[in-house]
């Protein structure tokens, strides 16, 4: 059963500017219609990784490896305070995930810290993070729903060498957004949960070439290929390839390398598995050409943030 986490007095935001709809002066759709789920990804890769989901009820912020306030300026652009945002998931405890965690907790007192106790005690372990991080820590457990706002949680175990490693299934309004970074092969369980996604932020760390013939030490390279290190790009795309089906909207490729890896030969080795599949992929760029798309694919920027997404179906 899920547990539900009461947060009382939850301020309004202006939310006609974010929805189309409202914003012309069209009536607000029909209570069947189905709920806006807004996105944004403040930075991706190996220098650090945070994102944000939200509803219009409040959101969550998916690792800290960002900068708070840059975290902190990136919503507010949006029109979001950090006063609507009520919780952090974390990932796992390496740095590029965890590094800022305490000092968005210490900006922002009401927030809660969403992992597991393994998560927990290895950030401490790892890090000079103050103990006081403990006091807004919520405990959750592997495949143990639980519920924060309109939002049903469940986290789901990935091959990693963090500790307790694990990816995030975000069901909201009939629809799933679920994010596996950093995984060194795709296991059953996460297979499961990522088939079943609506919006799936998926990593495609490094191209095997790039890699192989690179300037990292061997060491580092049997690690990052390891079942246990990352994805390459022509993993992803054999994997998605498998699991694509109609309910799938939109793909996010996530946790680039900067050195052994490009945006353009990620997106292109993904978009071409799946177009031998007879799919229709669009950019992610909201244009006529991408509405006719089947499924949307974009590759998120190591360093900048992205544009605000709003998913409807």
């Amino acid at each position: 059963m899920s547990k539900k986490i009461y947060f009382p007095n939850q301020p309004q935001l202006p939310f006609d500017e974010w929805d189309d709809d409202l914003a012309s002066g069209r009536e607000t759709p029909s209570v069947a219609a189905p709920k806006p789920l807004y996105f944004c990804s403040f930075g991706s890769g190996s220098s650090g990784n945070s994102c944000y989901i939200g509803s219009r009820e409040g959101g969550l912020i998916l690792d800290v490896g960002i900068k708070a306030e840059e975290i902190e300026r990136g919503l507010a652009a949006n029109g979001v305070s950090m006063n609507h945002v009520k919780g952090i998931l974390l990932t796992h405890d390496h740095a590029d995930h965890v590094k800022y965690v305490y000092a968005l907790l210490r900006n922002n007192r009401h927030l809660k810290l969403f992992c597991t106790n393994r998560v927990l005690n290895g950030i401490l372990r790892r890090h000079s993070i103050s103990k006081r991080i403990k006091e807004y820590h919520v405990p959750i457990f592997k495949e143990i729903p639980f519920k924060v706002l309109d939002f049903d949680i469940t986290a789901f175990d990935v091959p990693h060498d963090g500790t307790d490693n694990m990816g995030f299934s975000i069901e909201f309004d009939s629809r799933r957004f679920v994010l596996a970074t950093d995984l060194g092969e795709v296991t059953d369980r996460a297979r499961y949960y990522m088939s079943r996604a609506t919006y799936l932020m998926i990593e495609s760390n490094y191209d095997a070439q790039m890699l192989r013939f690179g300037r990292y030490p061997e060491y580092l390279k049997a690690r990052i290929a390891s079942s246990s290190g990352h994805l390459d790009n022509r993993q992803t795309a054999a994997f998605l390839f498998e699991i694509l089906n109609p309910e799938l909207k939109q793909i996010f490729l996530c946790h680039l390398s900067k050195d052994n890896n490009t945006p353009q030969i990620a997106l292109q080795t993904v978009k071409e598995a799946l177009e031998r599949k007879g799919i229709k992929v669009g950019n992610a760029l909201e244009t006529l050409e991408d509405r006719q798309a089947d499924v949307q694919l974009a590759a998120l920027p190591r360093f900048d943030m992205t544009r605000w997404f709003v998913f409807r179906n």
